[in-house]
């Protein structure tokens, strides 16, 4: 098979539309409007390229003037993609790409007009894949895998573009776009069709990670509060916990939440939803540097700390004790006060399990409740040896 233009033109089509699918499928189960545009832009490729075809059967207007413009499109929402991936605002000084190629339209039909063109239409395809390549540096966060591709695929297709803009106005530079005639737009298709492949891999790559990684961290995290949940602590407990020693002991406070149940029953599960809410706010506002938090379910919450002394604890369960009781006789009138207890471990040696710290940390809970609720009960273990 040779690779002419037509030949090169069916393959662009191939496979701009079938990354246009591909992404379009992708975003019915990711949601994300950054594969929307992406998906735009292979799919104006491909109506693109369709139309390109036409200007070997004279259709000039429609294989050209729309063709190129489509290009410029494409890679406009390329560009809005990838703003929509890093998050970033684009100035709306970016809209006015589409006055100047519009601006092309008044250019006279002169010997010189294939490598104008030329240069206008590759230059407005450079800027916006180098700008696309801009947007997608670090930001002093690591990239993924495939947004490290996707920014130099775009950097390489944008400098391209912008080599082939001055290589068409060089003296001696002859096109001609109603055949296709010229090194220039040979050596385009191919790059074209090569980069359009690049461009989509990187593409449903980046989403592929961004989506594992969003998935991972749902799965880690309590959907109400967003604290870890149970499995995501088990998980990174150890690491806290291998530290523990005589000289930096460790603690687990162990919280539950009085009377909660009299809020949901006046007040209806949604303001007990809140009341979780607002004390997840409350034990991050308080946590210490490396410390972990979770919900271990219902009205129960855990702060894991390492380096701990007994007054830190006191001092942590104390404010979180009168902030969250300030707050609750605030806002729900109840027959009696909704209020914290504490259980709390502190401990100098890595426990057998965390289910036993837990299950030691309960059992001083228990006693905060018998002892009247709205208190900290504090086991101190750090003179009495392994646990």
């Amino acid at each position: 098979m040779t690779l002419d233009p037509p030949t090169m033109l069916v393959l662009t089509i191939v496979l701009a539309a079938t990354a246009s699918a591909y992404l379009a499928i992708e975003w019915t189960s990711v949601r994300e409007s950054s594969l929307l545009f992406w998906s735009a832009g292979f799919a104006t490729i491909t109506v693109g390229s369709t139309l390109a075809l036409m200007r070997m059967n004279g259709l000039l207007v429609l294989g050209i003037w729309f063709a190129n413009g489509l290009l410029v499109t494409a890679h406009w929402l390329f560009l809005l993609g990838v703003a929509r991936f890093t998050e970033t605002r684009l100035s709306r000084a970016w809209y006015l790409i589409f006055v100047l190629w519009a601006a092309l339209l008044a250019l006279p039909n002169a010997a010189w007009w294939s490598n104008v063109m030329t240069f206008a239409n590759s230059g407005l395809v450079g800027i916006l894949a180098l700008r696309a390549s801009f947007l997608l540096r670090p930001h002093g966060k690591s990239l993924s895998v495939g947004a490290v591709q996707l920014r130099y695929v775009m950097l390489s297709h944008g400098l391209f573009y912008c080599v082939k803009a001055l290589l068409a106005v060089m003296p001696g530079a002859l096109l001609d776009l109603a055949s296709f005639r010229g090194e220039i737009i040979q050596v385009s298709l191919v790059e074209g069709a090569v980069a359009l492949m690049l461009i989509a891999l990187s593409m449903t790559g980046s989403e592929r990670y961004r989506r594992e990684k969003r998935i991972a961290r749902l799965a880690a995290r309590d959907p109400l509060t967003t604290l870890y949940n149970r499995r995501a602590l088990e998980v990174r407990a150890p690491r806290l916990l291998e530290h523990v020693s005589v000289q930096q002991p460790g603690a687990l406070l162990l919280i539950d939440i009085d009377n909660f149940k009299l809020v949901n029953d006046l007040y209806g599960h949604p303001a007990g939803d809140r009341l979780l809410v607002n004390l997840s706010d409350m034990i991050l506002a308080q946590l210490p540097e490396d410390a972990l938090a979770a919900r271990l379910g219902g009205d129960e919450f855990l702060i894991l700390l390492g380096n701990a002394s007994s007054e830190q604890i006191v001092a942590l369960g104390s404010a979180l004790r009168e902030q969250f009781q300030r707050e609750a006789t605030a806002a729900f009138d109840t027959p009696e006060p909704v209020t914290l207890s504490i259980g709390a471990n502190l401990f100098e040696y890595p426990p057998a399990s965390l289910a036993a710290l837990i299950e030691q940390s309960d059992a001083a809970l228990y006693e905060s409740k018998r002892g009247g609720r709205d208190s900290i009960r504090l086991v101190d273990r750090t003179i009495s040896g392994p646990i």
